[in-house]
């Protein structure tokens, strides 16, 4: 009986112990529905929604608003940060322009095509658009214009773009994954080892590159794409919607089998 008791308080020590470390999620907000992208400025996270354009919170997400004035599309499927700039890419083709913290929005859309705008990636000075079904864009005035950048791709349904260093790389719905070297002027497939081509993500820490699919879980590159290696080992949802980098940890968000930590 001591040893059983013993037995039993060693493992509630255990579940306290997990239950600690683990913490808990919270729901926050007045605001319910699809969050598709969140994007940090300072102390200022915002939030990218389908219908109901961009929030922002200034505390963490305890308290979020709509900052939505001009913003003629509420489907914001990507935000992107560069300096003081916003960008928000939107179901219709668009992408609008806050430069100060979502007070206000203005169309920098001259030369994009009507198409969604599924994801914006920036280097350094260059903001790169990646539509569902016309390829990718580059702007270098701020999305004053855009002019094609797509040359290379056999398929132009970009999913995700992702730069590390020199290196960008655009992965696609159905053609895997595409590097260019030279700031979308040229691209090539990369994509060796890769079993499933329907990206859904990309993400860089340091030299690797992830790539997350719908089907078949993370993908890992360590030499710029030349090979892949399937990195799914306790990934017990492998339909993967996002990545994201945080220092050495690598987050998995799912489809219907919600966030796994690496």
């Amino acid at each position: 009986m001591h040893i059983l008791r013993a037995i039993l308080f060693a493992h509630l020590i255990s579940l306290l112990y997990v239950a600690t470390i683990c913490g808990q999620w919270l729901q926050t907000g007045p605001y319910g529905g699809d969050v598709r992208s969140f994007a940090l400025s300072g102390s200022n996270l915002f939030a990218g929604t389908h219908g109901d354009g961009v929030l922002l919170s200034t505390d963490n997400g305890s308290s979020w608003t709509q900052v939505n004035t001009g913003l003629a599309d509420p489907n914001v499927f990507t935000l992107a940060v560069s300096d003081t700039n916003l960008f928000a890419g939107t179901r219709s083709g668009d992408v609008f322009l806050s430069t100060n913290n979502g007070g206000s929005w203005t169309s920098v859309s001259n030369g994009l095509s009507n198409l969604g705008v599924m994801t914006l990636a920036v280097s350094d000075t260059n903001l790169f658009a990646g539509t569902f079904g016309s390829g990718v864009y580059l702007s270098t005035n701020n999305g004053s214009s855009w002019t094609p950048a797509s040359n290379g791709l056999t398929n132009v349904f970009i999913r995700a773009i992702a730069v590390s260093d020199s290196n960008l790389f655009a992965g696609t719905n159905g053609g895997g994954v595409f590097l260019s070297t030279n700031n979308g002027s040229s691209w090539t497939a990369v994509n060796t080892g890769l079993r499933n081509t329907f990206i859904r993500t990309l993400a860089v820490s340091g030299t690797n590159l992830f790539a997350g699919t719908f089907g078949d879980g993370v993908f890992l590159s360590t030499n710029n794409g030349t090979s892949w290696t399937e990195v799914n080992n306790g990934l017990k949802n492998k339909n993967v919607n996002t990545l994201l980098v945080s220092g050495t940890n690598l987050f998995a968000g799912t489809f219907g089998g919600g966030v796994f930590l690496s």
